[in-house]
């Protein structure tokens, strides 16, 4: 990574300068070779470059809103792709930077703190380290811990605000980035037990747009408790989205008291740029 400074945060160009010195034209600033201008905009802090170099005039305007600059912050700051996808890659940019899990609190380390709508089916949710009774490890070792389900069903939800998280209306309406959703499962190899997933993109109002529900996943008894991935991505779901409600649960298929059912960890959800 460049030591170029991040969307939204402020420059030592720009505690040097106010911005309103920085983007006012220097005269004969207009005749400067378009790859030259291209190049000192691009030190400038993304947020900064659209909601205030692009109003200066009409040039800068038509270089913010075009290809070059950003194609130029993206390589000043290591972010790539294949030129053949590329669209807007003023939006990649952002989307580049913002890209992270919207999921908080996915592997137990804050017990459930962050997950609502808990059903504590059974004797309940329990978090437990890895790899537990007659499990196995995680494949990744920046995993710890996982939540666990008892003799009934146990679920669990997010819903996670889009716009809270910096993404503007106009850009899930009009780009319609993808959305990814991940989660790992598995069960002990000495018990049975049911997994679902169920992920709700919604509106304002909270209708649903767009849905994915596993099938109901059973795991037989005497398995070999190894980690699996379910994934799902959605795209071209029309514009409204506002919210994500991810949702997952399950149980033990032998009713034993105690904590033998499925075992959910990593939990993610990403907008992709």
């Amino acid at each position: 990574m460049s030591n170029t400074a991040e969307a939204g945060k402020p420059s030592p160009l720009l505690s040097t300068f106010s911005l309103r010195q920085l983007c006012q034209p220097a005269p004969g600033m207009e005749s400067l070779p378009e790859a030259v201008l291209i190049r000192i905009l691009a030190s400038i802090p993304a947020v900064e470059l659209v909601l205030v170099c692009r109003l200066v005039c009409c040039q800068w305007k038509n270089l913010v809103d075009g290809a070059a600059l950003w194609i130029l912050k993206c390589q000043q700051e290591g972010l790539t792709r294949a030129e053949s996808d590329a669209e807007n890659w003023q939006n990649f940019y952002f989307l580049s930077k913002k890209r992270k899990n919207l999921i908080k609190n996915p592997c137990g380390e804050e017990d459930l703190e962050h997950w609502g709508e808990v059903e504590n089916g059974g004797d309940g949710w329990k978090i437990e380290e890895l790899p537990g009774d007659f499990g196995k490890e995680f494949p990744s070792e920046e995993v710890h811990k996982y939540f666990v389900t008892s003799y009934e069903w146990c679920r669990k939800a997010q819903v996670i605000d889009l716009r809270a998280e910096g993404y503007w209306e106009e850009l899930m309406d009009t780009t319609q980035p993808k959305i990814t959703v991940r989660d790992w499962y598995a069960g002990r190899s000495d018990a049975g037990c049911l997994y679902e997933l169920c992920v709700k993109l919604l509106s304002e109002n909270e209708d649903v747009l767009a849905e994915y529900k596993s099938e109901t996943v059973t795991i037989p008894q005497d398995n070999d408790a190894s980690w699996t991935e379910i994934s799902h991505t959605f795209s071209s779901y029309g514009p409204g989205v506002r919210f994500v409600r991810f949702e997952h649960g399950g149980q033990d298929t032998l009713f034993w008291k105690g904590w033998y059912g499925v075992r959910v960890t990593n939990s993610s959800v990403t907008v992709e740029p």
